[in-house]
């Protein structure tokens, strides 16, 4: 059996969203478009956000809301469509915003205090489609990135462990099937080719305690635990970037170059 793509799915907001897409457009050295387009600032002012919003190199992980520092803002999503941000919980749509709209974007924030008095204010929604929100780009070497996961490789620890593992814990953004469990290591600084597209296989991606967050809830396992007693490691998946424009979609087959 070839190696082909199962799932696809982008986060337009950094950490706390995950939305199924059927085709995704890609674009050399950004990624896929509309992924991690959006942040939610922590603990910065109006000043520091804007930094941080325009330039990557700005950047720091606590400088934004993520499910590490903020695990309970997993029992919501946000999903992004036609120029529309919508936030939901249990699948009920609570708000839709323009988020071109500045204002709009206010609103949204102080939907979210309101929901989660906990949240320190104030916190802003954060927009840029030329340098998103990447896990990656939090350093001096800034890696504009997708992440791939191999559902055999998650298959394996489910096995491992004996307990469910949803996929949706590691939020990639392509899903693949066809290839035996952790093989996909072996692509670790090769060319794949994806309907055409090539990338570069980067490095494999290390996880945090975001993992352990059962999907759609603020239920905490320790699931971040028994990979590193399975395995003597932390990693699940591997970080890909672009080398051309083009398409991947749902059903594409993997090449080795």
């Amino acid at each position: 059996m070839s190696c082909t793509i199962k799932s696809i799915h982008w986060c337009p907001v950094k950490s706390v969203s995950f939305q199924s897409i059927k085709s995704s457009n890609i674009k050399k050295n950004l990624g896929m478009l509309n992924d991690r387009m959006f942040a939610f600032s922590r603990g910065v002012d109006i000043e520091k956000a804007k930094q941080i919003e325009k330039n990557p190199n700005e950047r720091k992980l606590n400088n934004f809301l993520t499910l590490k520092n903020s695990p309970f803002l997993n029992k919501y999503n946000f999903t992004y469509k036609n120029e529309k941000l919508t936030l939901t919980y249990k699948e009920k749509e609570l708000l839709t915003i323009s988020p071109g709209n500045i204002d709009e974007r206010s609103l949204l924030s102080n939907k979210l205090t309101e929901l989660e008095s906990s949240l320190t204010k104030p916190i802003f929604l954060l927009k840029n489609n030329d340098f998103p929100f990447y896990d990656t780009s939090h350093s001096n070497k800034v890696l504009n990135s997708m992440s791939l996961i191999n559902l055999n490789s998650v298959i394996d620890f489910e096995n491992k462990i004996n307990q469910k593992v949803e996929f949706q814990r590691f939020r990639a953004n392509f899903y693949v099937e066809g290839i035996e469990a952790w093989k996909e290591s072996n692509w670790i600084n090769k060319t794949i080719k994806i309907n055409n597209v090539s990338f570069k296989v980067e490095k494999k991606i290390p996880r945090c305690v975001a993992i352990n967050l059962k999907p759609k809830t603020d239920v905490k396992t320790n699931l971040l635990g028994s990979l590193k007693e399975q395995y003597n490691h932390f990693e699940m998946g591997i970080y890909l970037t672009a080398l051309v424009d083009g398409e991947v979609n749902i059903g594409d087959k993997i090449d080795l170059i």
